[in-house]
């Protein structure tokens, strides 16, 4: 298996406190945290826009504090 390429955000802050995205092998796409790099969540392209669409239009607001 090849090694995946991650990539994170340039709105993420330096250090450990990003997510990092990769694609798959098989399609998939691969999810982490800086923090924890071993644990890999995998989902799909369709799953992946459906959770982006939800954060843009504002559905997870109420699960982060507003930025300083």
């Amino acid at each position: 298996m090849q090694t995946p390429e991650w990539h994170k955000s340039s709105y993420c802050a330096e250090g450990n406190n990003c997510l990092n995205l990769a694609a798959g092998p098989d399609g998939t796409i691969l999810l982490r945290e800086s923090e924890a790099p071993d644990v890999i969540v995998t989902t799909t392209p369709d799953k992946l826009r459906a959770f982006i669409l939800g954060v843009k239009a504002g559905e997870f607001d109420h699960l982060v504090k507003p930025a300083p």
